[in-house]
């Protein structure tokens, strides 16, 4: 079948540029936005050998996508033990992350660039039986690769932004090309279904995998040790923060009066941000610890915990919970149905994008507080003051939750079906 002219010319163009693609990765290395002795596998030469028999590749661009593809790997794993499970993403976080937490039998490699010879040596190396793309993970040298080896294709939990539904709205051709090689596509809710169809995908229902997912974990004995050690103290959870969204926290703690303040702990989403937050507590005359240097030190006003997997242990220990990458426009916010899972009150910002249902729904149960920078001290100090308010909140999010994530559970059913 030939091509579009829009996506021949994009085969061409990414074909004169990966001549420089070392040159791009090697300087991404050195800020640290890549793993400097993996550069290989993002050039489509990965060095692991492929395992005997079938297999099947998942696909999630980064530390938001990833966690959404365990239970799927989880039941490939429980239900058909002989298949191999190879997962990829672009992001250092991300692959750290997923090698904490894959079960035996699946393993992590870096997506290659989406170069022709990058996603030819990749397909060609594994030789997957099925690939399944999360969300909008649409790279057309490694579609058009798989498509030609005869990889079956899913796209799931699939969603378009704005941005990219009226970029593909001028590529008619070449997207409808695109969703013609995949053999189910799964859209995240309603909105993204309208979406997908108005561009020629054929959407065999919706499936949401970030609903599904199993409670985020955490060490027992962990756990018990820091519940004794902070036993008698109100905590105050700040997860996922990002530059600009920590100084507005620090600021609506400081607006709470000292008799009634919490023990702020911040996570941010970038653990090396950890001690230019630390700073900036300290700049407000708070005493701080920095959980990477002092993991027992716990009597500070503010603990930073730039320290990765350990949101399950905090949500399980926090009296409430903010949701960040939500008080500052530009990041879409994080996953608010982690702490509902774990019966965490939360409280986030109004820039929610990338959630807006879940958001919507957890709103219509009452099971979340929304408020602005503005607001945020007033808000935090509501909740605070009102415990049985608050965990009424949490029962509620979490009962929407659970339901939700019964229903995604049969659609990860649809995905196995396509396993040969």
């Amino acid at each position: 079948m030939s091509l579009p002219l829009s996506l021949t010319l994009y085969r061409l163009a990414t074909a004169v540029l990966e001549p420089v693609a070392p040159l791009v990765l090697q300087r991404r290395a050195r800020r640290g936005k890549e793993d400097a002795t993996r550069l290989n596998e993002r050039r489509g030469r990965p060095r692991r050998p492929r395992p005997d028999g079938k297999l099947v590749w998942l696909h999630g661009a980064s530390v938001g996508e990833s966690p959404s593809i365990l239970p799927l790997v989880e039941r490939l794993r429980a239900e058909r033990p002989e298949v191999s499970v190879l997962v990829t993403s672009g992001t250092v976080t991300s692959a750290t992350l997923l090698a904490r937490r894959l079960p035996d039998g699946a393993f992590h490699q870096y997506v290659p660039l989406d170069t022709p010879g990058g996603a030819r040596r990749f397909i060609a190396h594994w030789r997957p039986d099925l690939a399944v793309f999360v969300e909008s993970e649409l790279w057309p040298n490694l579609l058009l690769e798989a498509q030609a080896a005869g990889t079956r294709l899913a796209l799931v939990s699939a969603k378009l932004s704005d941005k990219s539904f009226e970029g593909w709205r001028m590529r008619p051709f070449a997207v409808a090309r695109l969703f013609a090689g995949f053999d189910l596509i799964l859209a995240q809710d309603a909105r993204a279904a309208g979406r997908f169809s108005a561009l020629g995908g054929t959407v065999a229902g919706e499936a949401d995998l970030k609903f599904g997912a199993a409670p985020l974990p955490a060490d027992p004995a962990g756990l018990a040790s820091l519940q004794q050690a902070l036993a008698g103290h109100r905590l105050l959870l700040a997860a996922s923060t990002h530059p600009g969204e920590d100084a507005l926290i620090l600021e609506a703690l400081t607006a709470l009066p000292v008799e009634v303040r919490p023990r702020l702990v911040i996570v941010p989403r970038h653990v090396e941000r950890g001690p230019s937050i630390a700073e900036l507590a300290r700049t407000r005359g708070l005493s701080v610890s920095l959980r990477s240097a002092e993991p027992e030190a716990l009597a500070a006003e503010v603990l930073v915990a730039d320290t990765l997997g350990e949101l399950g242990l905090w949500f399980r220990l926090a009296d409430l919970a903010i949701v960040a990458g939500s008080l500052v426009p530009g990041i879409g916010g994080h996953n608010p149905l982690e702490p509902a899972r774990l019966g965490c009150p939360i409280v986030s910002g109004p820039h929610v994008e990338n959630w807006l249902t879940a958001y919507a729904d957890l709103s219509a149960v009452e099971g979340v507080t929304l408020a602005d920078a503005g607001v945020l001290a007033a808000r935090l100090a509501a909740v605070l003051a009102d415990p049985d308010a608050a965990s009424a909140q949490a029962r509620r999010a979490l009962a929407f939750v659970e339901a939700r994530d019964a229903e995604a559970r049969a659609g990860l059913t649809r995905i196995l079906e396509l396993v040969p």
